[in-house]
């Protein structure tokens, strides 16, 4: 009841509160000082920022030392003006670019002349004075670097220490994350336009990038965003690694617009090295598998009312066909499996993806102190994937997503105050069922008589269909106040946002009656003296498996955080940030879950019989013994010291507690696994009597009739649930961050260096109390002592909060912000270095929730990743071919640590890994085991009839590198980690 009556209090605290707009995620400020020539300062100056593309105004006053600040201001152009009696007017054209807080400052001349204008306009002015470690992706970045299937997310991996999965063209599902820190994908937070897109279900961090290629945004309605890989402050939740925070674009006075479409196809792929061992080997047989894409969009933004409201709107589609290659190697001689037909399975099948990206906003700006702000977007895909090798195109999965999210927003700005809020409503679901419906699932092996069994092919429907939907509505307010001036200057931020969301999970997993079949199997039953041998013949199916029961699971989790930030400057060179934020979930795991009498009277009556006994006072629960977490207390502290008065050297750095959260997909199966059991069905071979245990065969089961199903598996005993114990004590996943390094601006170019060190805790982590090593630590060591089924049950699991992770690692960047001149040539580049040392224990690699068969044998180890990584970009004008442009993306990488066969070694967690040999690369021989260059020319053609068109080519992996992998089990690579050399034309329209 006290609980209710704190969330009451909570939602009548905000409504009271005038409802603003644009969170602080989602934009910059500009703070500095007034002085005149003598170097004194200057109070009272009218400062005034105008929006140039939307005529938007915001106004602040110099204070008595001449200090004045702008905050909450959306990621534009600005003209900055400043006024007061007895000076000279300046004015200065300078980018604000999302989170970023700039440091300009004044000289007023005695006079009453204005003087020029002084206009960088075009080029993001120089962030110096942060300790967070942030890496800006600009507009022009955003539009002009090469990207394969234009993922936003692709760029992310310009931040030092991110890492970036690659899009594939034909390697199955793909999973488009970015993770950072030692920690994995499920650990990052991504904000549009300050809503959060937390994955609270499922893995990948970001809603809808678990086990998906999809871009999660339209590119084309990005403006640009920025990634906090370190010391971001206490407005952020939910990440204890990186975050990126993004900014859609908006209309602005004059309509403008955009479409185009990008191609590839098959005759533009280069062979790899093992497509052409194969080739080589079968030349006449080989055949290149199909592809195809087609990237194409269009955005359209513009006025409805000058300087009042303003419309943008973007559509982008993203539509492959990839081939899956089904190579089923079917036996002879054996009638009843030549009558199935599986080579008419074999061959190249089209897996189809599918994605329509659509966003919209409206933007309103009701004076010099309110705005309002309504945007739309809505994410729709299909993929029709997971079948190959031996599983038929019939087995296929039709993985559909569909994510929509509305925000409104509005922003208030008087005086010393400014407020901004937001009201967003978010659905997010996931949907993998079977391409091919009403089909049993049908498993051909071959046997022998003293095993079983290796797959020859699998036909029939897929065997799982899942839907999970996370949706609901989210309140935020954040209240700025700049008129603090206690020894020295402070920005005070104080923000509370509170989500009402409802969880709906449906798994049938095993839905589809999966069916068995060989030809020879041995098998021992109770009363058995030896091994039978049956010969099946592939005439009947020797077992069904199939699971049964209620499959779902809903409930509502209310978050609550709030956090209170004072950027504090005490003189002019030092800027403290100093924050703390508190979060609270009424329902991150299922606190109210009651453990079933069945698993207690088991556990207790044969608890001394596995390898790990439970403690049934931290297992058990009665549905009152989980309490909430509400210590998740996080101090945020930050510094920046500038070195000379003109914030030419800048030394910074931070420290902080980062609290995650835990997958609710961990409570769904603690009940789903009991409540949904396995049932396992063993028929007798086709020439004998059922044995006690065995059903003899009948033609009726083939089917996927739930009646004939139910009442075949009420004839068996073979009902096997799995219990999972969560501890009634779980903590929270967290990390603590620190880093220092010091930033220098050369000119227009800006170079950092810097530590950053990370660790992670209290990871959540599944056990096997039924299993532990045998003779762990010794030359005899094996897997395994125990045994499953366990009295009834497959698995006894319980879980550890085990899980940690180390990062600590140097990190260089040197950027040069894209900047073109009055006569059409610019450029921009940036470089950025990582060295660093990852280690992880509890679990094999970050990210994993089970550690098989308990954490204790799994102590610290590298983890599974590379030590060096160099990331390069360049965006450049030629003037001497005009209209034409240049641009490119450079990765090599040490190479990630290889695994061979000792990788599981108890006696040695130091993994029996390597690292591939290093290969040469131009100006750097023998430096670098990965390495991928992407190029790509753009030429614009003369403006007509008031629009523009361009041509690009991009060329990725252009000088066809192999970058070996998967070489678990010998050290000779077998496949590669990146595509080949492959082509993309495409054109542009722009008007």
């Amino acid at each position: 009841m006290l609980r209710h009556r704190f969330l009451w209090l909570v939602c009548v605290t905000l409504l009271g509160l005038p409802v603003s707009v644009n969170a602080q995620t989602t934009t910059g400020t500009v703070r500095g000082y007034v002085k005149d020539q003598n170097g004194a300062a200057v109070a009272d100056a009218a400062i005034q920022a105008r929006d140039t593309a939307t005529g938007a105004l915001r106004t602040a006053t110099s204070h008595a030392d001449g200090s004045y600040v702008l905050p909450g201001l959306r990621p534009a152009t600005y003209e900055l003006s400043i006024r007061q009696i007895g000076f000279g007017p300046q004015r200065k054209v300078l980018t604000v670019q999302i989170g970023a807080t700039l440091s300009v400052d004044f000289t007023l001349q005695a006079g009453a002349v204005e003087l020029q204008a002084v206009t960088v306009e075009g080029a993001p002015a120089i962030e110096m004075r942060t300790s967070e470690v942030a890496t800006n992706v600009t507009t022009e970045q955003i539009q002009q670097l090469p990207s394969s299937s234009r993922n936003f997310l692709d760029l992310a991996g310009l931040a030092p220490g991110v890492t970036v999965t690659e899009d594939r063209i034909n390697s199955g599902a793909g999973f488009r994350t970015f993770s950072a820190g030692a920690q994995s994908a499920n650990n990052v937070n991504l904000f549009i336009d300050g809503a959060s897109l937390k994955n609270d279900l499922t893995g990948g961090g970001v809603v809808g990038q678990d086990a998906s290629r999809g871009n999660p945004f339209p590119r084309n309605a990005i403006q640009e965003y920025r990634v906090v890989t370190q010391n971001f402050k206490a407005e952020y939740q939910n990440a204890s690694s990186a975050i990126i925070t993004a900014t859609t674009r908006s209309g602005s006075n004059q309509w403008s617009g955009n479409a185009f479409v990008g191609y590839q196809d098959k005759g533009l792929l280069a062979l790899d090295t093992f497509q052409i061992k194969d080739k080589n080997a079968n030349p006449a047989a080989f055949k290149k598998p199909d592809y195809s894409r087609v990237l194409s969009g269009f955005s359209l933004g513009g006025p409805i009312s000058r300087d009042r409201l303003f419309f943008f709107g973007s559509y982008e589609g993203n539509y492959q066909n990839r081939a899956q290659t089904v190579n089923m190697a079917v036996p002879t001689g054996f009638t009843a499996l030549d009558s199935v037909n599986l080579g008419q399975f074999n061959g190249h099948v089209t897996s189809p993806f599918r994605e329509t990206l659509l966003f919209g906003k409206l933007s309103y700006t009701a004076g010099q102190h309110s705005s309002l702000e309504l945007s739309v977007n809505n994410r729709h895909e299909t993929d029709v994937r997971d079948f190959g090798g031996q599983v038929a195109d019939q087995a296929a999965v039709n993985y559909r997503q569909d994510i929509g999210l509305a925000i409104l927003k509005h922003r208030y700005a008087g005086g010393s105050w400014l407020n901004e809020a937001s009201v967003s409503y978010q659905r997010f679901r996931r949907n993998p069922s079977p391409d091919v419906v009403n089909l049993p699932a049908r498993e051909f092996q071959n046997g022998t008589t003293t095993g079983c069994c290796s797959t020859i092919g699998v036909i029939g429907s897929n065997l799982s269909t899942q839907d999970f939907t996370q949706k609901g509505p989210s309140i935020r307010d954040d209240l700025t106040y700049t008129g603090w001036h206690a020894a020295g200057d402070h920005v005070v931020k104080v923000g509370v946002n509170v989500d009402f969301i409802s969880y709906d999970v449906i798994k049938r997993n095993s839905e589809t009656p999966h069916f068995f079949y060989t030809d020879t199997l041995p098998r021992t039953l109770p009363g058995d003296t030896a091994p039978r041998i049956l010969a099946y013949d592939y005439r009947s199916p020797y077992q069904l498996v199939w699971q049964f029961g209620a499959p779902g699971l809903t409930t509502t989790n209310n978050k609550i955080g709030a956090y209170l930030q004072d950027d504090w400057s005490p003189s002019r060179r030092l800027t403290l940030n100093l924050g703390i934020r508190w979060d609270y979930e009424s329902h991150m795991l299922n606190y109210n879950y009651v453990t079933p009498q069945n698993v207690r009277d088991t556990i207790r009556l044969y608890n001394s019989q596995l390898q790990f006994p439970i403690d049934t006072t931290q297992y058990f629960t009665n549905g009152s013994q989980r309490d909430r977490f509400l210590g998740a207390f996080q101090p945020r502290v930050g510094f920046s010291y500038s070195l000379d008065e003109n914030n030419t050297t800048v030394l910074f750095g931070g420290a902080g507690i980062f609290y995650d959260r835990s997958l609710f997909d961990i409570s769904v199966d603690e009940t789903l696994k009991l409540r949904r059991p396995e049932y396992s069905v063993l028929f007798a071979d086709p020439d004998s009597a059922p044995h006690a245990g065995e059903v003899a065969w009948n033609n009726s089961y083939l089917t996927t009739d739930t009646t004939v199903l139910k009442s075949l598996i009420a004839s068996s005993p073979g009902s096997l649930g799995e219990v999972w114990l969560i501890s009634n004590n779980a903590k929270v996943p967290k990390s603590t961050q620190w880093n220092i390094g010091i930033r220098h601006a050369f000119g227009s170019l800006v170079a950092s260096v810097g530590y950053a060190g990370v660790r992670g805790y209290d990871q959540l982590v599944f056990n096997w109390a039924n299993f532990s090593w045998r003779n762990y630590g010794t030359d005899s060591s094996s897997c395994c002592l125990g045994g499953s089924p366990f009295h009834g049950f497959t698995n006894i699991l319980y879980t550890t909060s085990s899980g940690r992770t180390w990062y600590d690692a140097l990190q260089v960047q040197i950027n040069r912000a894209y900047r073109r001149t009055a006569s059409g040539f610019g450029w921009g580049a940036g470089l950025t270095f990582t060295n660093a040392t990852r280690a992880v224990s509890g679990v094999d690699v970050p990210g994993d929730q089970f550690a098989f068969p308990n954490v204790q044998f799994i102590p610290k180890h590298p983890a599974n990743d590379e030590k060096s990584h160099v990331t390069a970009n360049w965006i450049m004008d030629l003037p001497v071919l005009a209209g034409l442009q240049f641009s490119g993306l450079i990765n090599l990488g040490s190479g990630p640590l290889q695994d061979i066969s000792g990788r599981f070694d108890p006696r040695n967690w130091r993994p029996g890994g390597f690292t591939l040999p290093q290969k040469s690369f131009p100006l750097l021989p023998g430096a670098w085991a990965y390495r991928n260059v992407d190029l790509r020319l753009r030429k614009d053609f003369p403006a007509f009839s008031g629009g523009s068109m361009a041509v690009t080519a991009d060329l990725f992996n252009a000088f066809n590198y192999q970058n070996f992998g998967c070489t678990y089990g010998g050290t000779t690579p077998n496949c590669v980690v990146s595509d080949p050399r492959r082509l993309q034309v495409g054109a542009e329209y722009n008007f």
